[in-house]
């Protein structure tokens, strides 16, 4: 029997919900693949694999990590945009995902509004790294010196325009001085080896990066940029305590297409709770310097829109004063 075309129309699309509603309860029915944006190796990657590996066991199916790098996250995020909203891919987004990619626009009609966010599991402050032999014994010491010698003291950073260099921006324009700049795409393994060999002074990085380096004795780090203690590293003081108002750092957010039903958010972000308040995850973190910072995914969403608004103005300033490349 024939039937008018709307009415086609309009079975398919029951059909579809359908479909998708039953594949939504089902979840998930296949293995997940979690994206990491940049090389295998570093401190992100090693804190999505962990939480990773215990959040599979709450789940009926296995997972496994991928590094996509390039363009500062934009190629892992190009993939995650792309992949089926289903629920069977995840992504860790870090300061790039979130502030510097949309604001220098690296990935053409990217957004947050493409992503629905799961979760936020740490936060991470920047921090200032010296050689462990370094002159400067404090921050203080390397922003006399820095006046003493503007431009002389070399810093190595991770990428121009990226968090790192924001970062450093806005301490030399709160303490007044200026320093020379040397960029190391790719990471922290290339500022390690920069500070290890000579190349720079000091680093602008987190100290969860230089974690293995510290702990070594070899490298020592000067102030970090929070308004708290680094129980994991004692003899750092947080930049209230040495006197500068600076607190900038990144942090890690799991996020999925921005299709994916609910139904599977919510399952993905139950699985990495419980991963997330593990013993096993609680006393591994601030081994390696991070803080755990649990956000869900209603909190985390509305902290990642006040977070662009804040720094993207920052970042506007600083363009306009020609100090920040757009």
């Amino acid at each position: 029997m024939f039937q008018p075309r709307l009415t086609q129309l309009g079975m398919a699309l029951a059909i579809t919900v359908s479909a998708t509603a039953t594949q939504a309860a089902d979840f998930p029915t296949r293995d997940i693949r979690v994206i990491v944006p940049w090389g295998a190796g570093g401190g992100t990657d090693g804190i999505v694999r962990k939480i990773t590996n215990i959040a599979e066991e709450s789940l009926p199916v296995s997972t496994y990590v991928e590094n996509i790098e390039g363009g500062m996250s934009a190629t892992g995020l190009l993939q995650l945009m792309k992949a089926r909203p289903d629920g069977h891919t995840l992504g860790a987004l870090t300061y790039d995902s979130v502030v510097t990619v949309p604001w220098q626009g690296m990935l053409p009609g990217y957004s947050l509004d493409q992503l629905k966010l799961v979760a936020r599991i740490t936060s991470e402050p920047d921090a200032v790294i010296v050689p462990d032999d370094s002159e400067y014994q404090t921050i203080q010491g390397l922003i006399d010196a820095a006046k003493s010698a503007p431009g002389e003291i070399r810093v190595g950073l991770q990428n121009m325009g990226s968090r790192t260099h924001l970062t450093l921006l806005q301490l030399q324009d709160e303490a007044g001085v200026e320093f020379k700049v040397i960029a190391y795409p790719g990471g922290a393994a290339p500022q390690k080896e920069a500070l290890l060999n000579g190349e720079v002074d000091f680093v602008v990085t987190s100290l969860g990066d230089f974690a293995p380096l510290i702990e070594a004795g070899d490298a020592r780090g000067l102030v970090e940029f929070s308004d708290q203690q680094n129980e994991a590293f004692p003899n750092v003081p947080p930049a209230t305590e040495a006197g500068l108002e600076l607190q900038m750092g990144s942090f890690i957010v799991l996020a999925v297409p921005a299709r994916t039903p609910d139904e599977a958010v919510e399952t993905l972000e139950s699985a990495y709770k419980e991963a997330y308040e593990s013993e096993a995850f609680q006393e591994w973190l601030p081994k390696v310097g991070v803080a755990p910072s649990w956000l869900g995914s209603e909190e985390v969403t509305q902290w990642a829109e006040e977070t662009q608004e804040t720094l993207f103005a920052t970042m506007d300033e600083l363009a306009e004063q020609g100090l920040l490349e757009k």
